[in-house]
């Protein structure tokens, strides 16, 4: 990978490094009967499971952090950048612009619950008899491989907005960009720490203030988890298949349920059955 180039250009530009496939967890199906898009979600569920309370125990969202409320100087910057790069063991190296921009490299790390979806492949456009068949748009959803990172070119100028909407773009992913939320987590004290950036921050100026050290400092993308689902942000066909994620949950849930009391029901009648009238 060659270092950042100078530019002034205030329109911040993206390059993406690969490091992993995005095929783990692909699934499809052309056949089924869907108007308008298709929606395949094998393995989510509608409604969080619990999970272990010792997994987030040391987790602390919404830690307030200073390093971004740094002012700098031009030379203060130029002195973070020498100092940045006398640090790092690679060649993603911060690039000063002569507009006292500057330019350099974030990793993201993914960490997604939830399938995304990407355009189907498009298939042939007439029939058998030559005739053009009727454009119908079709999403495939998969799931990205688990932990996977990107490396994102960016400049200072560049907002965390910009970078979901650009990492997004190079995976060709269609969901609603309000659907995601960058975060930036740190390891403090044997604690970890995570907290949403707002749309208009500047990842690369955290990344620059703190340094490389990715324990001080990482980000990573997750599902914008607000409390309240905006269902206006999804599409007709992501509705209904929530609406039949919905319905094979509760049939599980009744399911579960009537085996349960079952299960009782015949253990208190073995018990009345062997107990001793008196």
């Amino acid at each position: 990978m060659t270092s950042a180039t100078s530019s002034s250009d205030k329109t911040p530009s993206f390059e993406m490094t690969w490091g992993s496939s995005t095929s783990s967890g692909y699934c499809s199906e052309e056949d089924s009967d869907s108007e308008f898009e298709q929606y395949f979600t094998a393995r989510t569920s509608f409604f969080p499971k619990s999970r272990k309370a010792n997994i987030n125990a040391n987790v602390k969202k919404d830690e307030q952090i200073e390093w971004g409320k740094q002012e700098l100087t031009t030379a203060d910057v130029q002195q973070k950048v020498k100092e940045y790069n006398a640090q790092i063991n690679s060649n993603l190296f911060m690039n000063m612009n002569k507009d006292g921009s500057y330019t350099g490299f974030i990793k993201v790390q993914f960490k997604l619950a939830r399938p995304v979806s990407v355009p189907s492949p498009k298939k042939g456009g007439s029939d058998a008899g030559g005739r053009r068949t009727s454009g119908v748009k079709r999403r495939t959803s998969f799931y990205l491989p688990k932990d996977a990172s990107k490396h994102l070119h960016i400049s200072s100028r560049t907002s965390a907005r910009e970078v979901i909407e650009a990492l997004l773009k190079k995976f060709t992913v269609v969901d609603n960009p309000g659907k995601f939320a960058l975060f930036e987590r740190s390891e403090r004290h044997d604690q970890v720490y995570l907290r949403k950036l707002s749309d208009d921050e500047r990842p690369l100026r955290l990344r620059l203030c703190v340094g490389p050290n990715e324990k001080l400092l990482s980000f990573v993308i997750k599902e914008n988890e607000t409390g309240e689902v905006n269902w206006h942000a999804f599409s007709m066909p992501e509705l209904k298949n929530f609406l039949r994620i919905l319905q094979r949950e509760e049939e599980e849930h009744v399911k579960q349920i009537v085996q349960r009391y079952a299960l009782a029901r015949t253990k208190m009648q073995e018990a009345l059955a062997g107990s001793t009238p008196g």
